[in-house]
């Protein structure tokens, strides 16, 4: 007979809120067509509210298994990258980097009204930068979306990632000279990181094409074998300190440059995808802490407003410019809203490799991360439906 029942809750906790959150997701999406990722957003946040037992970050392994979720999502998006459209349209590529410099440069000085320190204002600017591969994506294939504003979007965030990233390799690395004036820590804190991880992505992207083809492969063994690389590519890069996440964009981007065909049917990864999924964005909804949603509300909206008005300001300025009518700029600029599943892993992994305002930072931007995480999908399926861009059909 069972009498630890905390013990027994503990243990069960995390398969019953992932069975929760998933069927919430598929009844919502049903009748009201609300993204699935919401959903699973929405428990995770209630599952933080109330405390639940073994929902904890104290729980080993689990940030490893996000950021092998992430990985999958951004190899995805990496492989949906054609680098032949920008060399056709560079107006595209300019657009991506400049919008990243102005909401860099905007967010930057919108937190400065607020009582934060410099270095805590860098980290927030560098993570407004990038929009969130992992609502994007999930959301464009669960509509089935494609066409211009689609692929722009997933462009456009590739780009955002890759800076953001890069930002905060830099902030962190400026942190590390001004706290112990340790040139040599202050390098390997930044660019050492971002190049070595760029390198082991572009490697894994040549290396495993050429064993696919040194036989055939159906498409289901393709599918495995890419999981496999990317939980190899995760392991590696927390072995050796790198960015799991920019080494799995860019093993998608090389990988796709290799030929490697992989059909519709293969998104997502299939059903371990699915679940990995649920898990990741339940996982970083149960980060946020509610104490400090309440009092970073404030700042949260004012900054997402800005980032927003950036996102969408550079768009609708570059859109005849890049090949597009000004609806579609608006649209694109609306659809990169969100941004918190890979800004608030990012920061959890720059504090697991030690960097102390990590923790800090992310109790500032509880606020904005809450609303950018129920909200930000919406606003991308809404943008994408707007466009006449989904192919849903009733199953």
């Amino acid at each position: 007979m069972v009498t630890d029942f905390a013990f027994l809750l503990q243990s069960i906790a995390w398969p019953l809120v992932l069975l929760l959150a998933w069927l919430l997701a598929e009844l919502l999406f049903e009748r009201w067509r609300i993204p699935r990722v919401t959903s699973y957003v929405a428990v995770g946040l209630v599952g933080g509210l109330i405390n639940l037992p073994g929902l904890t970050t104290d729980v080993p392994g689990l940030p490893f298994l996000a950021n092998v979720a992430l990985s999958l999502v951004l190899f995805e998006l990496g492989y949906r990258i054609n680098l032949r459209w920008f060399r056709h349209n560079p107006w595209m590529l300019a657009l991506g980097v400049v919008e990243s410099f102005v909401t860099f440069g905007v967010i930057y000085w919108v937190s400065g009204w607020f009582d934060l320190p410099v270095d805590h204002r860098l980290i927030i600017a560098a993570l407004s930068i990038s929009a969130s591969p992992a609502g994007v994506v999930r959301v464009a294939n669960e509509l089935r979306s494609a066409g211009q504003v689609t692929e722009r979007v997933m462009h456009l965030c590739a780009i955002n990632c890759i800076l953001s990233v890069v930002a905060l390799k830099l902030v962190v690395g400026y942190w590390y000279l001004s706290t112990s004036g340790d040139l040599v820590m202050a390098a390997f804190g930044s660019m050492y990181v971002v190049a070595t991880s760029v390198a082991v992505g572009a490697l894994m992207g040549v290396a495993v094409p050429w064993l696919l083809r040194q036989r055939s492969t159906h498409e289901r063994g393709v599918t495995v074998v890419f999981a496999l690389a990317v939980l190899l590519l995760t392991t590696a890069a927390y072995g050796l300190k790198l960015s799991p996440l920019l080494a799995a964009l860019f093993f998608g981007i090389v990988a796709r440059e290799r030929r490697v065909h992989l059909t519709n049917a293969q998104r997502d990864f299939g059903t371990a995808g699915d679940l990995l999924s649920v898990f990741l964005f339940v996982y970083i909804a149960s980060l946020l802490n509610w104490a400090d949603v309440g009092a970073g509300m404030l700042m949260g909206l004012l900054l997402i407003a800005v980032r927003t008005a950036s996102k969408v300001g550079c768009n609708l300025v570059a859109a005849r410019l890049s090949g597009i009518t000004e609806r579609k700029g608006l649209l694109t600029g609306l659809a990169l809203t969100p941004m918190s599943a890979f800004a608030i892993l990012l920061l959890e992994q720059t504090r697991l490799y030690g960097f102390a305002p990590a923790v800090a930072v992310l109790s500032a931007m509880a606020g904005m991360m809450l609303v950018q995480e129920l909200l930000g999908p919406v606003v991308t399926q809404r943008a994408l439906m707007t466009a006449h861009e989904t192919h849903v059909t009733k199953e």
